[in-house]
């Protein structure tokens, strides 16, 4: 079979997987080299992920690459889809995964075992989860990426990591149950688990199968929203992100993500707009998420647990606007996923390094500390040169992080709330009667999501560089300052080009509204010749 542009749909899976696989070869004290096949790993998937995204966005292909997995029609074969939003999405799992590795490699990746092969096989089941246009095999991604992260989340071990993972991993195992039962009635019903073939024979039901899909659906939903972490199935987030090592909360800020991409990914395929997922009951989900995580954050005595309350923010935020179901908010929707997972992202890692050099009782009474079930994490020793003037670095970095979280401007955050407030009360919007409701709640979240984010990090910051309990002299080295700063740059250079990333964000979200360019592409995919008849 000759090599065509559709085989790089395969490289992002199979690139990490061989990774993480030859790794487990080689003896943990051998880091340098682990960590050289890792980063290796990292860079080729950031360079794959924008070549297709090149392709699929300024390419001869029109709208989706697809890969016919065993070159079989479909909705036989095992396809990999490739268009703007996956796409976008495997530049951001890239983007994330460098900080994330960079970070690790002065601490953390002594502090268990196989930690490098767990994050390239997490990876795998990321980037396959994006790709995927087979439901049963989006399934088999889920599982490969939970697998790692049962892993990853208790990596370090210690009391409060354990306690925590435990409860992750219980939650998430119930959650792969109620998804595969809801992939055995919709199959049940279609009798297919190809995407586009589900979304062609949705409209075509009769009898028994139209409740069976409706059914199966709301259980593929209730899946998808337990890991989206939306409210009241979201109470096991916090403490296992709280509790995980820095970087792998960092890159834990895109797992979430996941489940928001699979539900906009099938809601907006099916006919009727999310009317097969409840867009209604999505955004009162997300209004109410949103509403819990603003209380979460001004509750929060620890930073590290406001950083996963920000998680829920953003995910509040995104399911209530996905709710709506208009294109112009839900390109502003996809700008603001960048921008809040970028930037949650650089807070964990940040917030690690500012709480290691604290008592973290310290300004906290007795009482809220043991309601909190915060513990001390163990001494590590200090390795590689210390930075000077960590305060000021350390401290200016927090400040962007907050005006970026917050939504001032000029940065990114600004752009995309103002986004989305321009898609639901610009021109246009007042022909949107009946949902005039939906979207004058939304503004009053929005907007006072920003003010408890401001009052939250203003406090964090003020007990922290400004009139700390304790002297505050951070002991950080340069490798664990890099990665926060590259992820400053990607939200500074997000915000500079904020023109052309919203050019292509709105061609996402016309290509999601209009899902019958995604049918064709994927249904009228050829075959490839075979290798003898191509010579021919």
């Amino acid at each position: 079979m000759p090599v065509t542009p559709a085989h790089l749909l395969i490289v992002p899976i199979i690139l990490p997987l061989l990774t993480g696989a030859l790794m487990l070869f080689f003896d943990d004290r051998e880091r340098r080299l682990k960590l050289t096949m890792s980063l290796l790993s990292v860079f080729g998937l950031l360079g794959v992920a924008l070549m297709l995204l090149d392709r699929v966005h300024n390419g001869e292909e029109a709208l989706a690459m697809v890969y016919l997995v065993g070159n079989w029609p479909a909705p036989v074969a095992i396809n990999l889809v490739a268009d703007r939003l996956s796409a976008v999405m495997l530049v951001l799992t890239a983007a994330l995964a460098l900080p994330a590795i960079l970070f690790a490699m002065e601490r953390w990746e002594r502090a268990g075992p196989h930690f490098h092969s767990l994050f390239q096989f997490l990876l795998v089941g990321i980037n396959g989860s994006f790709l995927t246009g087979d439901l049963f095999n989006l399934f088999v991604f889920f599982e490969v990426m939970l697998a790692a992260s049962y892993g990853l989340v208790l990596h370090g071990g210690g009391a409060l990591r354990v306690r925590s993972g435990m409860h992750y991993i219980t939650v998430n195992l119930g959650a792969s149950l109620i998804f595969l039962v809801g992939i055995a009635m919709v199959f049940g019903a279609t009798g297919t688990l190809n995407l586009a073939e589900i979304a062609v024979r949705a409209e075509m039901l009769e009898g028994f199968a139209r409740p069976a899909l409706d059914v199966g659906l709301a259980m593929l939903a209730l899946a998808f929203l337990i890991k989206a972490g939306m409210w009241p199935l979201c109470h096991w987030l916090v403490p296992a992100y709280a509790a995980a090592a820095g970087p792998v909360a960092a890159v834990f800020a895109m797992l979430s993500k996941v489940g928001i991409y699979s539900l906009l990914r099938l809601s907006l395929l099916l006919p009727g707009e999310g009317a097969a997922f409840g867009a209604i009951l999505i955004f009162i989900g997300g209004a109410a998420t949103l509403g819990f995580a603003c209380v979460g954050v001004l509750a929060s005595q620890s930073m590290k647990r406001a950083s996963a309350y920000f998680i829920l923010m953003s995910s509040g935020t995104l399911l209530s606007t996905f709710g709506i179901s208009l294109q112009g908010g839900t390109a502003g929707a996809l700008f603001y996923l960048l921008s809040s997972t970028l930037a949650v992202s650089g807070l964990f890692m940040l917030v690690e390094l500012l709480e290691r050099e604290q008592d973290i009782t310290a300004g906290v009474l007795g009482v809220t500390q043991e309601a909190y079930g915060e513990d001390d994490f163990e001494e590590e020793t200090e390795v590689g040169s210390v930075m000077p003037g960590a305060v000021a670095i350390l401290g200016g970095a927090f400040g962007l992080l907050a005006i970026i979280l917050i939504g001032l401007p000029p940065l990114s955050g600004f752009l995309a709330k103002f986004a989305i407030l321009t898609a639901i009360l610009g021109p246009g919007a007042e022909d949107l009667g009946s949902t005039g409701n939906m979207r004058g709640t939304l503004v009053v979240l929005l907007l006072v999501s920003g003010l408890v984010s401001m009052i939250a990090l203003s406090r964090m910051g003020i007990r922290t560089f400004w009139a700390p309990i304790e002297p505050f002299t951070p002991k950080v080295t340069i490798v664990e300052t890099a990665p926060i700063l590259l992820l400053l740059a990607m939200l500074i250079a997000l915000a500079a080009y904020a023109g052309p990333v919203m050019e292509l964000l709105q061609a996402t979200a016309d290509d999601l509204h209009h899902p019958g360019r995604y049918l064709s592409a994927v249904l009228d995919a050829e075959r490839v010749p075979p290798y003898a008849e191509s010579e021919q």
